[in-house]
């Protein structure tokens, strides 16, 4: 499971509207006819238009300053193998949804505890996923395709008489190097932009910066777990928690759809690794063997390889935490983690 919480945001100034937001989010309903479209949903409602969830998240935005956000998006992304325990079913999808947010609610740290009918939501499962520049099969594959377009180039060139060179030789090479590319798609070279095969099924949340009355302020983006803090002449809790939020969607899913989760596909041992691929190591070192095996073939999905690393050498293990962070922040930000 990968969650990302994030502040409507454009450029270096927020919107004063969920339009675009709402527009993008379309992009799958394109040409489709209508009782194969996916609509937006939320806690009690289904079917509900593209402009009903902007009307209602426009309207929902007094006293906020210009330079607050309005909404915030939540991209709930479930592993593959989390999907196929639920056989890419979307009515299971909006179940785990519409129990999530009641945890979501429960995060917040207030002195009387927010329920998920204060809060005003909208969301939208959507079933593709494209790769994204920074993405290891993208990253690999790049050397291959620069000297193809350096090729291309001077097969251009050529024609137009501005080099000399043999336009087939540098074809037949063209097709050497796309052969010889380590990550393909049905013979196709992976690039940025294209999609990605399997199941990918995500589920985008906007939910208003204010509760469902639009009189108070519930923002996942605060920098507090828990705070008080003085307002007219009162103390006031503020704040939302993060980890509690992430961990308890995973028990949501397993709870709701008897998941047995492994070790490695916790938030938990995902934060370990890191912040602490030293303690990583060790943890997964100490795993029964069967939910070792697991683990490490769940690894290897991500492409990342988890090594040996010896304690007596500092400046060997900084370099593994180092490279181990790196890859675990990539895949995480992909949401293409295959755990």
């Amino acid at each position: 499971m990968y969650i990302t919480i994030t502040a409507q945001k454009l450029g270096q100034s927020y919107s004063n509207s969920a339009t675009d937001y709402v527009n993008y989010l379309e992009k799958e309903n394109e040409g489709l006819e209508q009782n194969k479209q996916e609509y937006f949903f939320n806690q009690t409602e289904d079917e509900i238009s593209p402009n009903d969830v902007i009307k209602e998240i426009d309207a929902n935005t007094a006293k906020l300053k210009k330079t607050e956000p309005k909404f915030y998006s939540v991209v709930v992304s479930p592993s593959q193998r989390e999907l196929k325990k639920i056989a890419d079913n979307p009515e299971a999808l909006k179940a785990y949804t519409r129990e999530l947010l009641k945890e979501y609610a429960k995060s917040f740290y207030r002195e009387i505890p927010v329920t998920v009918d204060q809060i005003k939501y909208y969301a939208k499962i959507e079933h593709e996923r494209t790769y994204r520049g920074f993405e290891k099969q993208v990253l690999e594959n790049a050397p291959y395709r620069r000297e193809i377009a350096k090729l291309q180039n001077d097969i251009r060139k050529v024609d137009r008489g501005e080099m000399e060179g043999d336009i087939k030789k540098m074809q037949q090479q063209i097709e050497k190097l796309k052969e010889a590319a380590p990550h393909k798609i049905n013979g196709e070279m992976i690039v940025a932009g294209m999609k990605k095969e399997g199941i990918q099924s995500h589920i985008h949340i906007i939910v208003s910066r204010k509760d469902v009355t639009n009189t108070f302020s519930l923002s996942p983006g605060s920098k507090y777990k828990t705070s008080e803090v003085e307002m007219h002449g009162k103390n006031v809790q503020r704040g939302f928690n993060r980890d509690q939020f992430f961990e308890k969607s995973e028990k949501v899913f397993d709870k709701l759809f008897d998941y047995n989760r492994n070790f490695v596909e916790t938030y938990s041992a995902k934060k370990t690794l890191v912040k602490n691929p030293v303690l990583f190591r060790v943890l997964l070192g100490n795993l029964p063997t069967s939910e070792k095996a697991l683990a490490l073939k769940l690894l290897s999905k991500t492409g990342m390889r988890i090594p040996s690393i010896p304690t007596n050498q500092v400046q060997l293990a900084l370099k593994v935490f180092h490279r181990l962070r790196k890859g675990m922040q990539r895949a995480m930000e992909a949401g293409s983690i295959g755990i």
